[in-house]
């Protein structure tokens, strides 16, 4: 389904999409016709060196937690994942008022807007909610011991 530069998608869609499969997943994210030939290098290149960073740590860690100081969710992830005894690489970027600019892109390119933002095994799961619902479920250490995984 063709979607116009203003689309959203309704979070029932979300889910039907989510059921279908990844691939299938609608996003909305303005088509490059719909940008000015004259900014399209400034929107790809927008603080790309912190993307970088946080996928060169998924690609180097079973499990990364991105957050930032003060913010009370990213310090439960992290006491979450020491009384699991599961490794971690911390990824911490300002507080409130520091480095927002930077933790703008994150949320532009996980589509998630809170912090943590946890990745197991290369995939997203979501914040410390999250977390601690996959831990309690035991499927956490699935997703670590699973034939592929390098935990």
């Amino acid at each position: 389904m063709a979607r116009g530069p203003m689309s959203f998608v309704t979070p029932g869609a979300a889910r039907a999409a989510m059921a279908r499969g990844p691939s299938d997943m609608p996003r909305p994210i303005l088509s490059e016709d719909k940008i000015h030939p004259a900014i399209r290098d400034k929107v790809a290149t927008n603080r790309t060196s912190i993307v970088k960073e946080v996928q060169d740590a998924i690609a180097s860690n079973d499990v990364v937690v991105v957050g930032m100081r003060i913010n009370p969710a990213p310090r439960k992830a992290r006491k979450l994942l020491d009384a699991a005894g599961i490794p971690y690489k911390y990824l911490g970027y300002g507080s409130y008022f520091r480095q927002w600019r930077l933790r703008t892109a994150l949320k532009m390119w996980t589509g998630w807007q809170t912090f943590p933002m946890i990745f197991v095994e290369g995939v997203f799961i979501g914040g410390a909610s999250d977390l601690e619902k996959l831990i309690n479920n035991g499927e956490l250490k699935k997703m670590l011991t699973a034939p592929g995984s390098s935990a």
